[in-house]
């Protein structure tokens, strides 16, 4: 079994070294065949240099493109390096290695996709707005997918070569979240092991608050849905606007009956307009799915 190991890193010159030893140190008493990656995403301090001075392999982006386009050719460059097991972590040393060869043995026992859960045990580490919204998503992704998750946004994780080979990524900022809803509406077998996180300098270069977070969140999981299961999210929104019009339609006729009340033209055109476009939507829903297929 083939283990590709994979950092990706943009301006990690303070960590990258660090965090590549104890990668080592950690996988070097265990069994495992592996490999490390270091996807540089255009970094223009000593990253590569350091890296390449570890004697690991890199591959550069020509300038920096972002983390959820990076994970995207670094699963194309283990794809293309034979893995069998791909691991992902942060190279600013957040997730400690030690936890590597827990993943792994979970890959062996049979799952899928192993998650390094941050708050199964009490997460000491991060701040209480960040928990908040993390364990928010988790129980909305749990109930959504009928799975039981804790963390959807850890970055520390391992995934069979199947995974990376059968999903295909459509947004550019919740990638752990999407990677992680895809599995499971393939019916990919899916698990956390607990683990503790370590306190990091750097400030997260994807969002500027938790707010900007949350709401990007948000969108890219709804756009996640439409894109994989349209005719369920076109069909809801279709069928709530079918019957919004049903109900002021009913309380229309109710007015006539009892009352002898005519008129009301702008509630008439409301409901004719509601209950048309809600049939709209369902069509496009049905038009989506057969695409899809």
């Amino acid at each position: 079994m083939k283990i590709i190991i994979c950092i990706p890193a943009y301006n990690e010159e303070e960590n990258i070294g660090k965090t590549i030893e104890e990668i080592k140190n950690s996988m070097n008493k265990t069994k495992y065949n592996y490999q490390i990656l270091v996807l540089d995403d255009g970094s223009i301090d000593h990253t590569i240099k350091i890296a390449k001075k570890a004697n690991v392999l890199v591959e550069s982006n020509s300038h920096n493109i972002g983390l959820a386009e990076t994970f995207k050719k670094e699963i194309k460059k283990a794809l293309e390096l034979k893995a069998d097991v791909i691991v992902h972590t942060d190279a600013d040393g957040q997730y400690n290695a030690k936890y590597i060869p827990g993943l792994i043995n979970e890959i062996e026992n049979g799952y899928d996709l192993v998650l390094g859960s941050r708050f199964i045990e009490k997460n000491k580490v991060m701040p209480f707005m960040n928990q908040f919204g993390n364990k928010s998503f988790a129980k909305v992704l749990s109930r959504l997918l009928k799975v039981k998750l804790t963390d959807t946004t850890t970055g520390f994780r391992a995934f069979t070569r199947e995974v990376a080979e059968n999903i295909q990524f459509i947004n550019t900022f919740t990638y752990t979240q999407e990677q992680i809803i895809k599995a499971a509406k393939q019916n990919f077998k899916i698990k956390e092991i607990p683990i503790n996180a370590r306190i990091t300098k750097r400030k997260s270069r994807l969002f500027k608050n938790p707010f900007e977070y949350a709401i990007k969140a948000w969108i890219n999981i709804l756009r996640i849905y439409r894109d994989y299961e349209p005719l369920k999210f076109f069909g809801r929104i279709g069928f709530t606007l079918i019957i919004i019009g049903i109900v002021i339609g009913l309380w229309l006729t109710y007015l006539f009956i009892t009352k002898g009340k005519v008129g009301h033209i702008p509630l008439t055109i409301l409901t004719m307009l509601l209950i048309i476009a809600g049939i709209q939507i369902i069509i496009f829903g049905f038009l989506a799915d057969m695409r899809k297929l």
